[in-house]
């Protein structure tokens, strides 16, 4: 598993966000290097998570959400 050099790593908030019980979806369709996939599959067989749950999870861990409810919404 990748190393968490601070407590609050990215990884540790997804490993236990995972377990909350899922929202509406949308679909998305990214293209992606070869290298990140590969990446994306072994750290999300290691999670025990789904590529698209892993990569959602981080996205609403990297602050997106916030940043446009602070920015962008009235």
């Amino acid at each position: 598993m990748a190393k968490m050099r601070h407590k609050d790593s990215v990884i540790k908030q997804v490993i236990q966000h995972a377990s909350q019980p899922k929202r509406d979806v949308a679909q998305l369709t990214i293209k992606i290097d070869v290298k990140l996939d590969r990446a994306l599959a072994t750290l999300s067989t290691a999670l025990g998570l789904s590529k698209n749950r892993l990569i959602e999870e981080i996205l609403l861990r990297s602050g997106v959400m916030e940043e446009v409810e602070e920015n962008y919404h009235d």
